[in-house]
């Protein structure tokens, strides 16, 4: 099972842009899991009213932001299950299909998406413009990393007042 203590975090004291920025985005990444993952799946389908937000559906939505963000803008092409998914017909099948996904699965499906990011972004510079994007312009790499950084922290947010509300824990650093 995919829990918290699978993110190894490097934000370093000093370091480089490039150091900072993906230090930065793992431990956004780190803090989510441990909010969202390691929970039994009825647990990870329960909603804190009025919302109908889930933790599953946070997990298979940063799964998919991540394929998104990464993978579908860099490499052009989207692996599964997004790639065979008709979005005209389910628009927030990333919300909705969570309910039908194991801890496990949710765990293994956004892990995979993040190796994959991972592995873009150890072979690839910051200044390496997309090949693809809904924008007018192409952005680089630097700006996706700052845009999932901020993707995380809004969803780590709402993942907080779930997880409180289930067994009550609080704080934003996951133990080491």
């Amino acid at each position: 099972m995919t829990t918290f203590a699978d993110i190894q975090v490097a934000l370093p004291t000093a370091g480089d842009e490039t150091q900072t920025l993906l230090g930065a985005l793992d431990r956004n990444r780190r803090t989510f899991a441990w909010k969202c993952l390691g929970l039994p799946a009825e647990d990870l389908r329960r909603t804190l009213a009025p919302s109908t937000l889930t933790l599953g559906g946070l997990v298979k939505h940063m799964a998919l932001v991540e394929d998104h963000h990464f993978t579908l803008q860099f490499d052009a092409t989207m692996p599964e299950p997004w790639a065979s998914v008709d979005w005209d017909a389910e628009p927030d099948y990333p919300w909705t299909s969570a309910a039908d996904d194991s801890s496990e699965e949710l765990g293994a499906l956004w892990k995979a998406a993040v190796d994959r990011s991972r592995d873009l972004l150890a072979r690839t510079g910051l200044d390496q413009p997309a090949k693809y994007s809904e924008w007018d312009e192409l952005p680089n790499l630097r700006r996706v990393v700052v845009d999932m950084i901020e993707e995380y922290a809004r969803h780590t947010g709402h993942a907080d007042l779930i997880r409180e509300s289930i067994d009550g824990l609080v704080g934003e650093d996951a133990p080491r």
